[in-house]
């Protein structure tokens, strides 16, 4: 058997998988906001005016120890267990003094792994991927290399406010003393392997490219990258290395407390992004995963590095082979919850509103829900902008239409630099059973949408991993775990009007770009 731990923005959740069998053992997820009120992070982090978004390590910590008691509590059998592999919230970042490598090394089985490694923290709170403070140390990185294409081109990245690097350079301009005292900067993946490891674990190639550091071309910290950030910092960052990679036998914190043999290996995490996309069964090209969520984004595997030229995307390394694109789209679900709000509408009736008669390209009317500042591309929040349309004087069928066919458009553009060939798109996340939604994308990308029955395509995804790391063959795995729902949503005959639809709405954005850009 084979665990996957998946360790998100509002939760951390285990899949147990027996590959023998090709069945899901067990699955638990333990809400941070519900289980831990202490940390004040009913979302699972705590936000300020100033753009700054933390949440705490020892949060992470103690939802790791309840996720797994809660497992011994169904009875599962841990011993079982051959590896353990997982995925963390891409950009979280750790910080850590001397005293962390020697705490690893002792843990008692009859305390917490918050109570044990609180003192181990250099810095108390960890900046995660919802921050948007550091766009004053992006210039400063962009400026000192010289460009931000330059940038991209050595990254897979422009400078990203979220992206670990900024993130660094300002806790080392507003806290030198701290950065100093700063023995090791893990990610929220690396950290928690390393705890499961009780050593040191890598940072994989997949969520090292998040940070703006490491070399997309070489999978090698950048030094370049490292001088224009902070002082020292070669020093202070762990390994890079594939994800999966053996680190050591699991500690024997979790040995003695949950029951695993001495015997099961713990490995290198990777990132969230990374492993849904091994999860969701499309590793290798021409499935397209778009992932429904508070901010949608859209990624897939690429044989080979690109870069894109507007900055908005992002090339990280894909865990099975090769490299992986990803685009985030700030107003996601939160936009559609917007205008359903406002519509007083259940998800039934957007969903039926959505799918009545407004015919293929809305007539013309187009639509840009800005509830939130956008970051692909990067507009300011003004709500719900046309191109000269009020929706008060039309069907709501027309607002729905136009708002999914406005987001699904933009995320068609902002992907056409990948060039891929797509034979199927996966939907994942919270709004992928609306029909509305599925629909819509099929009839934009032009190609068949498929749903993933599993609910956690992250957590299986680390689980598939686990197992790659003894030998097991990426395309069974597929076929036993990842095969999505026999039922897809093809395409209306609609190529021409999409065509001319997707001129239009190019031409929208960049007017929205002149007037509303950042």
């Amino acid at each position: 058997m084979y665990l996957g731990l998946d360790a998100s923005t509002q939760s951390l959740s285990a899949i147990l998988i027996d590959t023998a069998q090709g069945e899901i053992i067990a699955e638990d997820s333990v809400n941070f906001g519900a289980e831990f009120p202490e940390y004040d992070s009913p979302n699972g982090f705590i936000s300020s005016a100033e753009g700054v978004v933390t949440a705490s390590p020892l949060m992470w910590l103690d939802a790791l120890d309840l996720v797994l008691k809660r497992l011994c509590d169904k009875g599962i059998d841990l011993s079982k267990v051959r590896a353990v592999c997982g995925a963390g919230q891409q950009h979280a970042s750790v910080y850590l003094n001397s005293s962390f490598d020697g705490a690893l090394g002792r843990l008692d089985a009859t305390r917490s792994l918050s109570e044990q490694l609180a003192a181990t923290l250099s810095r108390a709170q960890s900046p995660i991927w919802m921050d948007s403070s550091t766009s004053e140390q992006c210039q400063q990185i962009s400026d000192s290399i010289g460009s931000s294409q330059k940038v991209s081109e050595l990254t897979g990245s422009v400078a990203t406010q979220r992206f670990t690097g900024p993130q660094i350079r300002k806790f080392y301009q507003e806290s030198a003393e701290a950065y100093a005292q700063t023995s090791k900067i893990h990610l929220n993946s690396s950290f928690l392997a390393s705890v499961l490891a009780g050593a040191n674990a890598p940072i994989d190639f997949g969520d090292g490219a998040g940070m703006n550091l490491m070399d997309i071309s070489s999978n090698e910290w950048n030094s370049q990258m490292l001088q224009a950030t902070a002082p020292d910092l070669s020093n202070k960052l762990p390994d890079l290395k594939n994800a999966g990679t053996y680190v050591a036998n699991i500690s024997s914190y979790f040995v003695k407390k949950y029951g695993f043999s001495s015997d099961c290996k713990a490995l290198s995490w990777t990132g969230d992004n990374p492993a849904s996309l091994v999860g969701m069964g499309a590793a290798s090209a021409g499935k397209v995963v778009i992932s429904l969520g508070t901010s949608d984004t859209l990624f897939a595997a690429m044989p080979e590095s690109k870069t894109d030229p507007n900055g908005f995307g992002h090339v990280f390394g894909n865990p099975v082979k090769g490299y992986m694109s990803l685009i985030c789209f700030a107003n996601g679900s939160l936009a559609r919850e917007t205008i359903k709000e406002q519509h007083n509408l259940s998800w039934e009736q957007f969903e039926q509103d959505a799918l009545a008669s407004s015919p293929l390209g809305n007539q013309g009317k187009l639509a840009a829900a800005l509830f939130t500042p956008e970051v692909t591309p990067r507009l300011q929040e003004a709500g719900f902008q046309t191109n000269q349309w009020d929706p008060q004087n039309e069907p709501v069928a027309t607002t729905l239409s136009a708002l999914l066919e406005g987001q699904f458009s933009n995320m068609k553009l902002q992907s056409e630099w990948m060039q891929l060939d797509i034979t199927d798109v996966l939907l994942t996340g919270g709004a992928s059973k609306n029909q509305a939604i599925a629909q819509t994308i099929a009839d934009i990308f032009q190609a068949p949408v498929k749903r993933l029955e599993v609910s956690s395509s992250v957590g299986l995804g680390s689980a598939i991993l686990a197992a790659l790391s003894e030998g097991a063959n990426y395309t069974e795995l597929v076929e036993s775990f990842c095969s999505p729902s026999p039922a897809a949503t093809l395409p209306q005959d609609g190529s021409e009007i999409y065509s001319s639809h997707l001129r239009d709405h190019a031409r929208f954005l960049d007017l929205l770009e002149d007037s509303l850009g950042y």
